[in-house]
């Protein structure tokens, strides 16, 4: 199969993982493509294993004495669950017109929304029939990976130390690292295949936390209401509006960090409101939850004790001190890695996280590089599909270059 027609594959199970569940995976239907992968690796001559919790490890050993480092790449099963990933429907578009794309539905990909799409004129794209997303994130980093694989498994005279291929399952929902087993993949370092489009490659990422806030109302007749009834929602407004207006996603780019209210739901009695704290900064990010968490604690003083309940969790943490001390080599060498294949490096920290910042902070150095796609998470994704194949380029190149070093 070639990249694109993995990626298509791929795309058509349904993976999608979900905040709600305890489970690992979250979702059984990630399990079915882990076991999948697992299958198509074996078939290519390639020992794989995969776990009850769905991560599939994969180990290609080297074909020389030389003594070599092992380098990693690593991508995720999930897709997010913020649009429906149910009945995915690929759709290929040669020589792309330049154009507004209608996908069906009432659902375009325009030109004046995303100026980008002008860069692939006259190329191949892959999108879907409007109801859904496409899973390129991060399903292009699998086939990628794959198809690396294949390619280097099928070229004997491809000289290369250990390989190591790992794919995760939640990481959509911070979960993708919670049971990586880092002692089994056996990697000196690696990358995660999980950027956007052709040339991104990042080492800098969000401090993340998740807060969830729970407002306990009391409920009474609206009649005989006065001086007793507390409206949980209304609370709940006062709560959002005692944070800054102009520091959420929709309103901030690059270094600029947020407070992102992704769900909320109640009645008078109790509210729930769920949030995501985002900065590149530590110090700003610790300050970020500390103003939250006195939100909170003002509306307890106004309102009574116990009306107001703030939980906030860390998630993962900016893996650029980690990359910098020390271990800068692996960004240079993927910088190399793009360039020897004619693809000018765009370094940008990521306004996100992935699983390599946990990976990277249990030491497993491990920067995140592009797939081809681009409008992740909605139904306006699509993916490159001549990207996609000097992507597996730049990781055969990766491989090459990770030769030349000794341990």
């Amino acid at each position: 199969m070639t990249v694109e027609e993995r990626l298509i594959e791929y795309a058509k199970m349904s993976t999608a993982s979900s905040e709600t569940s305890a489970a690992v995976p979250s979702t059984p239907c990630q399990l079915e493509l882990s076991k999948r992968l697992c299958r198509e690796l074996k078939e290519m001559g390639v020992e794989a294993t995969c776990t009850e919790q769905g991560y599939v490890y994969a180990r290609i050993p080297a074909n020389t004495d030389e003594p070599i480092p092992a380098v990693g790449f690593i991508a995720h099963v999930d897709t997010s669950p913020a649009v429906s990933g149910e009945n995915v429907r690929p759709r290929l578009i040669e020589r792309y017109d330049g154009r507004d794309i209608p996908l069906g539905g009432g659902v375009t990909i325009s030109v004046s929304e995303f100026p980008a799409l002008t860069d692939y004129k006259g190329k191949t794209l892959i999108v879907t029939d409007g109801t859904t997303l496409l899973g390129a994130d991060d399903k292009a980093g699998v086939a990628e990976i794959m198809d690396m694989v294949g390619r280097v498994v099928a070229d004997p005279a491809l000289k290369h130390g250990p390989i190591g291929v790992a794919f995760t399952p939640d990481e959509e929902i911070g979960c993708g690292a919670d049971h990586f087993d880092v002692e089994k993949f056996a990697c000196d370092f690696a990358y995660t295949v999980d950027g956007g489009p052709l040339g991104e490659l990042e080492y800098e990422n969000f401090n993340a936390a998740g807060a969830t806030l729970t407002v306990n109302g009391k409920n009474i007749h609206p009649g005989t209401a006065r001086g007793k009834m507390k409206n949980a929602l209304l609370i709940a407004m006062e709560f959002q509006a005692l944070l800054p207006p102009y520091e959420t996603p929709a309103c901030t780019d690059g270094y600029e960090g947020f407070y992102h209210l992704d769900s909320m739901s109640g009645e008078v009695e109790s509210a729930t409101l769920r949030y995501i704290i985002r900065d590149h900064d530590r110090e700003k990010f610790e300050a970020r939850k500390k103003l939250f968490a006195s939100a909170a604690s003002y509306l307890n003083d106004k309102y009574g004790a116990g009306t107001v309940v703030a939980d906030i969790r860390d998630s993962y943490y900016n893996m650029r001190a980690l990359i910098e001390d020390g271990n800068l080599y692996v960004v240079e060498l993927m910088k190399n890695a793009m360039r020897d294949e004619g693809v000018e490096p765009i370094v940008r920290p990521i306004r996100g996280g992935t699983d390599g910042a946990r990976l990277t902070y249990m030491g497993l150095p491990c920067p995140n590089i592009c797939t081809g796609g681009n409008n992740f998470h909605s139904r306006q994704e699509y993916v490159c599909v001549e990207s996609m194949r000097k992507i597996v380029d730049i990781l055969i190149s990766a491989v090459k270059r990770t030769a030349e070093l000794r341990k």
